[in-house]
């Protein structure tokens, strides 16, 4: 379910040319989940890079992880 997660946050992201020729991208239901690069592929393995450790943070640390495409990683207390 992790990379299924993964799949269906990155569906979800948008890519923007900056003034300055890089690229930012980020990803709306994950806040905060925000990269740079210096091409669109760059930009795109950043992010992915920066939502894998925020979704490792959000389930250490026991928060709320929004739910993409049904996709839930919260855990379901009894």
């Amino acid at each position: 379910m992790f990379v299924e997660f993964i799949e269906a946050a990155m569906a979800h992201a948008s890519y923007d040319k900056l003034d300055t020729g890089e690229y930012y991208g980020e990803i709306p239901p994950c806040p905060g989940v925000w990269a740079t690069g210096k091409t669109v592929k760059k930009c795109q393995q950043e992010l992915r890079e920066v939502l894998e450790d925020w979704l490792l943070l959000k389930l250490r640390d026991g928060d709320t992880i929004p739910v993409i495409n049904g996709v839930d990683l919260n855990l379901q207390r009894a």
